[in-house]
């Protein structure tokens, strides 16, 4: 694709836990709170709705907030990029840097109590809902710290008392699990929505429309969100889809085209879906994003697009800097604040693979748990079907 396609958008809460011995996200440099009043990168595109505004209100400790979140992924997901080389981390490995935007942006619209599900680029989407750098790098690595217990592995992160329930490896079965998410949530009229995250890849399931149908029938408070990198893992979205304008694909369903690098313009974009969805039912919201890896690590990422095209969007609409930008043309940051901020990341993202490094693996017994409801008595048998192997806890 040329370049121009992914550069046309120009330039640009509190989401976590202090920072203890697990490490997570969030230790906010600022504590002031006076509204700042700022525009979003480039305009919204609504279809069957009226777009939201432009203007976002935001403040000082929330703009260092997102600073921070974000260069704490990035540099969470470069290291895991180090990991994966060094053969520490084995498997399908998918990176998120370059979309760090859509997950600090939404959680800063959502509460605990909206569930949030999306496919298998979900680590950052994890620590967005208060997860640890150390249960991210022992989950990656199969120790019993990770997030889940060291058996899920890069695709399967959760996190059930935030909301977050995966981490899917099936393309797309992620959606009609969220659609069901929101359906428990009106059933027991929480007052919450659902975020179903999928990518440009998975927009021409089937299963997509079906789950989208039955949720516009019932009116359930689903979002569905397509992150829109625009490859399906090396295929180009104008090469897979007739009609790559995704936020109109729900026909009947309002969507909501969103500037996916731009932190603030993803905030006020589910902000007013959150609104939407509880009042109206479900909403699609195109994220229109980029990913600086490949598809996985066993993509180089360069056979299918230049080295220029990605050289190009991280000059021009890297979520990070347009909020560094934004924080040094309002004085609210020195750039060697920043600096030490990113500094500061570093050694915790270094302190979280030295723990995890040192963290056992599970113990042989974990191969029976999570399979079967506990206490049935279900018995395990070798393959000759005669001798006893274990009773399943």
């Amino acid at each position: 694709m040329a370049l121009s396609r992914f550069a046309s958008s120009s330039r640009s809460g509190s989401l976590l836990k202090p920072l203890s011995s697990a490490i997570s996200l969030r230790r906010p440099i600022s504590t002031d709170t006076t509204p700042i009043t700022l525009e979003t990168s480039v305009p919204f595109t609504a279809h069957q709705c009226e777009a939201p505004s432009r203007t976002v209100q935001t403040t000082a400790n929330e703009l260092l907030t997102f600073f921070r979140d974000m260069a704490l992924m990035r540099r969470m997901e470069i290291a895991a990029d180090s990991l994966y080389k060094a053969k520490l981390i084995r498997g399908f490995c998918h990176l998120y840097d370059g979309q760090e935007a859509v997950a600090v942006g939404m959680e800063a619209a959502l509460t605990k109590k909206d569930c949030i599900i999306t496919a298998y680029r979900d680590h950052c989407t994890f620590m967005a809902r208060g997860g640890t750098l150390l249960e991210v790098f022992a989950e990656l690595m199969g120790r019993q710290a990770g997030c889940s217990r060291g058996k899920g592995g890069s695709m399967h992160f959760y996190k059930k008392d935030s909301n977050f329930y995966g981490g899917h490896g099936i393309v797309g079965a992620q959606v009609p699990l969220g659609c069901g998410l929101a359906f428990a949530q009106k059933y027991s009229k929480d007052e919450a929505v659902t975020f179903a995250l999928y990518g440009d890849g998975a927009a021409n399931q089937g299963q997509l429309f079906e789950a989208l149908n039955i949720s516009a029938l019932w009116d359930l408070p689903a979002i569905l969100v397509c992150e829109n990198n625009h490859y399906g893992m090396g295929t180009a979205e104008w090469r897979a889809a007739k009609s790559p304008a995704y936020y109109k694909r729900g026909d009947y369903a309002p969507g909501l085209k969103v500037d996916g690098m731009d932190v603030l313009a993803v905030k006020q974009a589910c902000t007013f879906a959150k609104e939407h969805a509880l009042k109206n039912g479900p909403i699609i919201l195109e994220m229109d994003t980029y990913r600086y890896h490949g598809h996985s690590m066993s993509d180089p990422g360069s056979t299918y697009r230049t080295r220029d095209e990605i050289t190009g969007v991280r000059q021009e609409r890297d979520p990070i800097e347009r909020i560094r930008k934004l924080i040094l043309s309002h004085d609210l940051a020195t750039e060697k604040e920043l600096k030490d901020i990113e500094k500061e990341v570093r050694k915790e993202v270094d302190d979280a693979i030295a723990q995890a490094k040192e963290n056992p693996v599970p113990e042989s017994s974990e191969l029976f748990t999570n399979v079967y409801a506990k206490g049935l008595g279900v018995e395990s048998f070798g393959a000759d079907r005669k001798e006893v192997r274990a009773t399943l806890p």
